[in-house]
């Protein structure tokens, strides 16, 4: 406390030099340098492990369905309204919708005899080995 009140008495000047202001700039400049790549890679994560429990959770609905009904849909949109003429229908199998992938695309079904495909294109959106698949 002295010292501060003997600065005040004497007219010295306490605050930050231009030297010392630039050099904090530039250490947080460094520093979200680092940062931003590495928090890129963790977005890119994230839309894919939304898109796997995406088509956990239309699985898990195209199984119900295949259950109430004893074939799967002709399409997706069967999980959300009745398509007519379906006497065990008990949905809606999926709530709010047909969710889209993270990247913007509608999930891609198909179906056989004894079971489907479901798939998201992926970040590139092309066919690929990127794909992502029940």
């Amino acid at each position: 406390m002295e010292a501060i009140l003997r600065r005040v008495r004497m007219g010295g000047r306490s605050g930050f030099t231009l030297i010392e202001v630039l050099l904090v700039v530039v250490i947080i400049g460094i520093l979200v340098g680092v940062a931003i790549p590495r928090l890129g890679g963790r977005v890119r994560e994230a839309e894919i492990s939304r898109a796997r429990a995406d088509i956990q959770s239309i699985g898990l609905a195209l199984r119900m369905y295949e259950l109430d009904n004893g074939e799967y849909p002709s399409n997706l949109d069967a999980l959300v309204s009745n398509p007519g003429g379906l006497r065990r229908w008990n949905g809606p199998y999926l709530e709010g919708g047909l969710p889209e992938d993270p990247w913007g695309r509608a999930y891609q079904y198909s179906r056989t005899d004894t079971s489907y495909r479901l798939r998201s294109l992926g970040p590139d959106g092309v066919e690929s080995d990127a794909d992502i698949t029940n």
